[in-house]
């Protein structure tokens, strides 16, 4: 009871190349997210927080400032989240429904919003996130610094994220996160985007 398991990939570690190699599916998943399950586990063990989702799990502790455990638990989420934002070349489908509506109404195209986020990642100083995130049904990029997330920001629903802590890029790109952003961008899925916005409807 109260154990956060390490959700499976939605797709096999190679499935992502040769933007993002097995090998750093490898490291990425198999020893950082996978670190931060078994690190969190350790934490909650014998607290109040043992026994909970992860998402409540993630707002509490960082309502609280138990910084340990936030910090690891948001790293969980947002891992999960961004393995998620991601498929496979040409698998990643299109916007669909209300949510093409609001790519349409507030950025114009898709293309408009790979470039907020590209831009968002290559301006986030140091290790962190860019995010398409949706607010009372309106688009917007933004970016997160080391384990923040917009999860824990009353009316903010996260639709995409892009991972730029070097551990997701620097393996296959070395220090270029410009070329890793935009080459990885490519891979977006917008599936699964619309599908998280046309839930807050």
């Amino acid at each position: 009871m109260g154990v956060i398991t390490l959700e499976k990939l939605p797709y096999a570690e190679n499935a992502l190349e040769p933007i993002i190699s097995a090998k750093t599916i490898s490291f990425h998943y198999g020893k950082h997210h996978a670190g931060y399950v078994a690190t969190l586990n350790k934490l909650i063990a014998g607290t109040p927080f043992e026994g909970l989702v992860l998402e409540e799990i993630v707002k509490r502790s960082e309502k609280e400032g138990v910084a340990a455990i936030f910090n690891n638990a948001a790293q969980v989420w947002n891992h999960t989240f961004y393995w998620k934002s991601l498929a496979p070349e040409g698998g990643g489908g299109t916007p669909e429904g209300a949510f093409a509506e609001a790519v349409a109404r507030d950025f114009g195209d898709c293309g408009a919003v790979v470039k907020a986020l590209a831009d968002a990642a290559v301006k986030r100083f140091g290790s962190g996130w860019a995010w398409l995130v949706a607010e009372r049904g309106k688009l917007s990029v933004i970016s997160t610094p080391n384990a923040e997330t917009p999860l824990t920001r009353p009316g903010i629903t996260p639709l995409l994220t892009l991972d730029v802590w070097e551990h997701a890029y620097y393996l296959d790109w070395q220090n270029r996160r410009a070329d890793y952003a935009a080459a990885a961008l490519g891979l977006v899925n917008w599936t699964f985007a619309s599908a998280a916005y046309n839930k807050t409807r």
